[in-house]
């Protein structure tokens, strides 16, 4: 597998991960998204746009996520079964 072939990298030359590494990826993405737009939203509720905003913001925002994290990694097997009961299969 050659690391400069585009099909094999994200940028800068850095190898994309395998696809096994999928089931770790998805939940942290989802979870980093996830948590800078609630607390994005509960900190202006909180506190509007003050002076201290943006480190109040990314303080809530990071224990969010240290929490979010390992959460969605535990749940996410019950959400997915939970799923496969309420959606019907493509015949």
């Amino acid at each position: 597998m050659n690391a400069s072939n585009p099909q094999h990298t994200i940028v800068f030359g850095i190898r994309k991960l395998l696809p096994r590494y999928a089931t770790l990826v998805m939940p942290l993405l989802l979870s980093i998204i996830m948590t800078c737009i609630v607390s994005l939203i509960s900190t202006l509720r909180g506190i509007g746009l003050a002076p201290h905003f943006l480190s109040l913001w990314m303080s809530a925002w990071a224990l969010s996520w240290v929490v979010a994290f390992p959460v969605l990694l535990m749940v996410l097997p019950l959400v997915r079964r939970a799923t496969a009961r309420l959606v019907r299969a493509e015949p």
